[in-house]
């Protein structure tokens, strides 16, 4: 069976493969658009099974918020050329719609998700990798719930934040003030009391390492390291940090001028970025 242009051009739409994939698998499937969409996906397979143990470090990066629920969502594939391609930001989206749909638990129950033609997330990336040729994955899923939420994507799809808060009805520019913040400064707790023992550890052991180097009295040293910690806490607790907008601030302090029981009550930060 002779296959058309036509037939060509609507496989290539329907699966998004390039032209000669699309004119190979018709003429090995017959003619047939299933059979021919499976020998697509089959390729897919392989050309992953070939490239999984490559690095996938480029990316895009979404984000969304809706009705107290908020979800980044981060497809990594290897190349920057194929991260900007519109349909490898149109996947992204697609997945990130699923996220604010379902809701799922983890990245496991994401990848696990239905999509509209009824296959998992984890097969439509498959299908991506045998149409680029490169190797992609679901580099992160993250979720947070709130009263109320804000998502914030930097310009350029490598870097988002997802923040909940305690009250429902947060000023729009003052949550987006605060998804700004993590952005530009990654705290890594909200309050020095959820920062890990191990981090904190880490750094007083450090400080003592500091302090000895510089000749200080040993009974000294775990002073000298308390105060190096809080330190460490202004600047990386995100309601102790300085806010960028205005250095007399603290995040606390600005959020307090909103109203005086309005709190951070999660936040998720996604980048793809070296830093």
């Amino acid at each position: 069976m002779a296959v058309t242009m036509a037939d060509i051009s609507h496989l290539r739409k329907m699966s998004g493969a390039g032209m000669m994939d699309c004119k190979g698998a018709l003429e090995e499937a017959g003619g047939d658009f299933d059979k021919a969409m499976e020998i697509i996906r089959k390729k897919g397979q392989a050309v992953a099974a070939k490239r999984s143990d490559r690095e996938a470090s480029e990316g895009c990066v979404l984000a969304e918020d809706k009705d107290g629920f908020a979800a980044i969502v981060a497809l990594k594939c290897e190349t920057d050329f194929v991260a900007k391609n519109e349909q490898f930001v149109a996947l992204t989206k697609d997945f990130l719609t699923i996220a604010m749909d379902k809701k799922p638990a983890s990245p496991n129950d994401l990848l696990a998700s239905p999509m509209a033609d009824g296959r998992a997330v984890q097969e439509h990336i498959t299908d991506r990798i045998g149409v680029t040729g490169e190797k992609m994955e679901l580099g992160f899923y993250e979720s947070v719930s709130g009263a109320s939420t804000i998502s914030y994507i930097h310009p350029g799809n490598k870097l988002a934040t997802i923040v909940a808060f305690n009250q429902a009805g947060v000023a729009y520019q003052v949550a987006r003030d605060i998804a700004m913040q993590i952005a530009a400064m990654n705290p890594v707790a909200i309050t020095p009391e959820e920062v890990d023992q191990k981090i904190i550890d880490q750094e007083m052991e450090i400080a003592r390492d500091k302090a000895r180097q510089a000749g200080k009295p040993e009974n000294l040293l775990d002073r000298i390291a308390e105060g190096a910690l809080q330190k460490y806490y202004k600047e990386y607790t995100l309601l102790q940090q300085e806010f960028v907008k205005d250095s007399k601030l603290t995040i606390a302090q600005y959020l307090n001028k909103q109203n005086k029981d309005l709190t951070v009550t999660a936040f998720k930060r996604v980048t793809l970025n070296v830093e």
